[in-house]
């Protein structure tokens, strides 16, 4: 019998003003990782060079970007270095002291056992470790979470832009890398490129917490970008699985509301217009033929949220590899 050997493991760490912090985050990631690489995202406070100079841990490597391009790219410049170097499981940690390297094993034991290509912490499991995670964030994600349902597929998971992830390296080769989201959607924008892909994401309970990091986050600049880009990864996805890669009942239900609805709405419309016009009010069989097609619409769409809440994938990448 074949023994199984333990997966190489790589941590990736972008690394933006977190000049305090990083060398005990580094500090604290455990002999199960075999290379550490440190992303210093063009860093002010040259997170970088604080790092080479004292750092002592084989394990870690300097990657720099020239000009800050923002989380997103900064992990994959250490996703495609990780690939490079052979890893089998790509774990995402931030600088900042918010993630623990002590969970990491807990973090990768869906992608170890099998059960998932990607794995993504999750802070919304445990109702009292809640109390430690700021009411705007808690509040700010909850919404997120359900957008980010409507837009990624993934129905049954929570906390979206949850940045300690996890993800095998069968994934991670068949991701577009060069696509993917540069800036603080880039977590939200990965759910949407997995599961074109297909890929088995899976929740990972873990506590909430806060300290005194300081993020480079502008609200402002999220609630202008997120909504826009949510839709378009909404519409896209649609595309690819329902029209693109295959077209059964759920298409079918879906144009077919479309069509109901729009004609519903635009007769009702049109019946408003002309009673307005001529003073006379529309009787209750004009209403009923507006109002019936956009009610049918309505079932419809129903039908294709339930067809979509149960195709999810569940079959891992890795295990067809």
């Amino acid at each position: 019998m074949a023994v199984a050997t333990a997966p190489r493991i790589a941590v990736v760490v972008p690394s933006f003003r977190v000049s305090r912090q990083i060398m005990d985050v580094l500090a604290r990631i455990g002999p199960e990782v075999a290379r550490i690489f440190v992303v210093d995202d063009a860093c002010p406070e040259r997170t970088g060079d604080l790092v080479e100079r004292e750092s002592t841990d084989p394990r870690v490597s300097v990657l720099r970007h020239r000009v800050n391009g923002g989380v997103g790219a900064a992990m994959v410049t250490g996703y495609r270095a990780a690939l490079s170097s052979d890893a089998d499981i790509v774990v995402k940690v931030d600088g900042d002291g918010q993630m623990d390297p002590a969970f990491l094993p807990t973090m990768i034991r869906p992608i170890v056992t099998g059960r998932a290509d990607y794995a993504k912490g999750n802070r919304f499991y445990d109702l009292e470790l809640l109390r430690a995670m700021p009411w705007m964030r808690l509040f700010g994600n909850s919404a997120l979470s359900l957008v980010n349902k409507v837009a990624s597929g993934y129905w049954d998971v929570m906390d979206p832009t949850n940045g300690y992830t996890a993800i095998h390296r069968t994934a991670l080769s068949r991701l577009p890398l060069d696509k993917l989201d540069h800036g603080y959607f880039f977590e939200s924008d990965m759910l949407f490129r997995l599961y074109t892909i297909r890929a088995v994401v899976h929740d990972v309970p873990m506590p909430a917490k806060y300290e005194d990091e300081t993020s480079s986050l502008r609200i402002g600049r999220v609630v202008m970008a997120f909504p826009f880009k949510y839709l378009r990864a909404a519409a896209k996805r649609m595309f690819y699985s329902y029209f693109l890669r295959d077209f059964n009942a759920a298409t079918v239900q879906f144009l077919l509301a479309v069509v109901l609805g729009v004609a519903g709405a635009a007769f009702g419309a049109a019946k408003w217009i002309e009673s307005n016009a001529t003073g006379l009010p529309a009787t209750s069989g004009t209403v009923m033929l507006a109002a019936l097609p956009v009610l049918v619409a309505i079932q419809l769409l129903l039908a294709v949220l339930h067809y979509d809440i149960g195709n999810v994938p569940r079959e891992p990448l890795q295990r067809l590899a």
